[in-house]
């Protein structure tokens, strides 16, 4: 779901809007050809300078999620694909977090420990 940045978090606006958007697109909630909203609605949508909203796409651009079209605006890439089962594995963890009655941050503390330690 997109919506305004934390402007006080310790993560800077535009990553706060790249992972917001990154996640939309991982979930499928912004399909494969899909267009972004106009560079000026981002920017009323996340409450930033549009700098910062061009920043965010640049650096999305770069990373292969999405295109842009010169006069026409931002795409999800129609190339771009995610192993679905890498999200099916995700939701069954949420659910078993859930199960075990571990709420949403210690959840995430869980998954940083982890993602620190871990080398696959």
């Amino acid at each position: 779901m997109l919506r305004k940045v934390d402007k006080h978090s310790g993560v800077p606006a535009y990553l706060q809007i790249v992972n917001m958007i990154k996640s939309e697109i991982l979930l499928g909630n912004l399909q494969k050809g899909s267009q972004l909203s106009s560079i000026r609605e981002l920017q009323q949508i996340f409450d930033v300078n549009i700098n910062t909203v061009l920043k965010a796409l640049e650096k999305l651009k770069s990373e292969g999620y999405i295109e842009a079209e010169q006069g026409v605006g931002y795409f999800v890439k129609k190339d771009f694909d995610v192993d679905k089962k890498i999200i099916e594995i995700i939701k069954t963890c949420v659910t078993k977090l859930k199960d075990n009655s571990i709420d949403y941050y210690t959840a995430i503390l869980i998954f940083e420990e982890v993602w620190k330690n871990e080398r696959l």
